[in-house]
């Protein structure tokens, strides 16, 4: 059965009105919203994080069984061949998720773990040389294999089933359809919180990498080239980011999302061997390698560590809130440009390359980073405790030959990370409320649009806004957790009655009938 498509008022109505009702609080009281959202924050990570730490580790794992058994030849969304060459196709997988927060937190992370050693590493100095490992290899945690698994593999793998199996629409909600069948689709009070609870998420998750663009850049173009750091400034970057993210996703997943995803790929390439040649390239190399070997060692103490609640709240959950966030959204979109690909390409494509370049890139930009803190105590971290996160990434750059030129580039591929990743979420909250895989370009324009106004206003309010809309992720993460929980056991049963319709398992009443 196919549904009829249409748009849904009620899940438009519900998402962008809890949204407004957010920026109007925060307008009103800000300090109240902050308290307000401090406590859910604290609330989510106490009762939830053990619960969201082996859901990530059990997706992960499940997916990898299911690309790496026969069921990995399983080709989804009835197409026998890749809509898009495989580069463009892993180009727009990477800018989607990593600009979400790995361009800030990429300069970030590891350094602010350089200054506080992880508490799972007891016994080591902190701003030493055996603090480095250390360092990378949470950053390597946090934005590693469990991050992008839960993103769009199993997620991925159910929603394609749903849709292009069974006709079912693009929208969060067919993630519950083999559970609850077709009950869950029309007028189901579920199905519209479903979708609603995860437009909220990933809009939050993407609102705040906007605002963080606009502290970001502006603080560079003030430290660059002397332009004032003020909200106008910051507005008129976030205009520009939206413009471009509007006529990117105006012009659809084949043209203007894949022109940027290419463009950021090959230009964040060259970004990488100029740091490497300018920069320490042997000691980012050694660090990457050294630290990979102990990351692997330590995946599963580091993956369940809970001796240290607080500290986990502060790092780790907050992540694994912010990415369970994007899973739902970013299932969709993924299942919209990946048609025709099998299970075991789309497993090692999100689960595997994507992590191990991730991690690559926060060590050529963090280990960096340290090198310099190790040769000049200070030279980094001062920069990081009194500008925070805007400032780490030129106070790492700028110290390296062409620094102008390097932070100049840096900061055009910080815009147009964003930028991808805000046009692919405008694409895809778009198909959300209509479930259709090619929604309207007013529509996409609408969401672009939506997104950069509530930045700017929480800008204008002040950056203690956005910090709490980014500690509003971790609260939406809680119901969206539980979207995401069934995808567990109903992935692997999608893949065996895929595996069947394609031949490449025997129905069970056949065997059993030859034995």
């Amino acid at each position: 059965m196919k549904l009829k498509q249409s748009f849904d008022w009620p899940v438009t109505l519900i998402s962008g009105g809890l949204l407004l009702l957010f920026v109007i609080s925060a307008l009103v009281d800000v300090d109240f919203v902050s308290g307000l959202v401090d406590a859910g924050f604290g609330f989510s990570a106490d009762y939830f994080g053990a619960f969201w730490q082996l859901l990530m580790l059990s997706v992960f794992i499940i997916a990898l069984v299911l690309a790496f058994s026969s069921h990995g030849r399983i080709r989804l969304g009835k197409r026998e061949d890749p809509e898009m060459s495989t580069f463009k196709w892993i180009s727009i997988i990477m800018c989607t998720l990593l600009a979400g927060g790995g361009v800030f937190w990429a300069a970030a992370e590891p350094m602010y773990h350089f200054i506080d050693v992880p508490p799972m590493f007891p016994g080591i100095d902190p701003g030493t040389p055996e603090a480095v490992i250390p360092a990378l290899s949470l950053s390597f945690l946090d934005w590693g294999f469990l991050a992008w698994a839960i993103l769009g593999t199993l997620g991925a793998i159910v929603l394609m089933y749903g849709h292009y199996h069974k006709g079912m629409p693009l929208k969060p909600r067919t993630l519950l359809y083999p559970v609850f069948g077709e009950k869950i689709m029309k007028n189901s009070p579920l199905g519209t919180m479903v979708d609603a609870f995860s437009i909220i998420a990933v809009a939050a998750g993407t609102i705040g990498p906007i605002g963080f663009l606009g502290l970001q850049v502006a603080y560079g173009l003030n430290a660059l080239f002397g332009i004032p750091n003020v909200f106008f400034t910051q507005l008129l970057i976030v205009i520009g980011l939206v413009g471009i993210a509007a006529v990117s996703a105006v012009t659809g997943i084949h043209k203007g999302i894949q022109i940027l995803s290419r463009f950021n790929v090959i230009f964040t390439f060259i970004l990488i061997i100029a740091v490497l040649i300018l920069g320490p390239g042997g000691f980012v190399i050694d660090q990457f390698i050294g630290t990979y070997g102990v990351y692997l060692r330590e995946f599963l103490p580091m993956s369940l560590y809970r001796d240290d609640p607080a500290w986990l709240a502060f790092w780790t959950v907050f992540f694994w809130g912010w990415f369970i966030g994007y899973g739902p959204m970013m299932a969709i979109f993924i299942s919209r440009i990946s048609r025709g690909r099998t299970i075991r390409e789309l497993v090692v494509a999100v689960a595997v390359i994507a992590p191990v370049v991730t991690n690559f890139w926060f060590t050529v930009v963090g280990g960096t980073g340290i090198h310099l803190e190790l040769m000049n105590p200070g030279s980094v971290s001062d920069a990081l405790n009194e500008g925070g996160l805007p400032a780490s990434m030129i106070a790492i750059v700028t110290q390296l030959p062409l620094g102008w030129l390097l932070a100049a580039a840096f900061l055009l591929v910080t815009i147009v990370f964003v930028a991808t990743t805000s046009d692919s979420m405008s694409y895809t909250m778009s198909m959300a409320v209509t479930g259709s895989g090619d929604p309207s370009s007013v529509l996409r324009v609408f969401w672009a649009s939506i997104m950069g106004a509530v930045a700017s206003v929480l800008l204008y309010i002040g950056e203690g806004s956005v910090d709490a809309l980014q500690s509003f992720i971790v609260i939406t993460a809680v119901p969206v957790s539980f979207i995401l929980f069934p995808l567990v056991w109903t992935a692997p049963k999608v893949a065996s009655e895929l595996a069947v319709e394609q031949g490449i398992k025997e129905p069970r009443r056949k065997r059993s009938s030859e034995q």
